[in-house]
């Protein structure tokens, strides 16, 4: 199972997309363990403490996005 179907079937269904869409998803890719948080480090420090086997396989990205953090500058057509 992908990152994007675990994120999908197993956190989607739990959580206010909308009003939570600002708190990071730590998921472990292979057991398809997640904790969400308002805090990356918390959200990441909680799941390995819960899943010590999760270190160095997690997934971080916002609720409400596909990334944790966008890099670069945005573009804008109109100008």
């Amino acid at each position: 199972m992908s990152r994007y179907q675990i994120f999908e079937e197993r956190v989607r269904p739990n959580v206010d997309v909308d009003a939570e869409a600002h708190k990071f998803v730590a998921i472990d890719v292979e057991t398809g363990e997640y904790e969400v948080d308002e805090s990356e480090v918390e959200v990441t420090d909680r799941l390995v403490e819960r899943c010590p086997d999760a270190e160095g396989r997690i997934w971080l990205r916002r609720v409400g996005y596909e990334h944790a953090h966008r890099l670069g500058a945005l573009s804008n057509p109109k100008t």
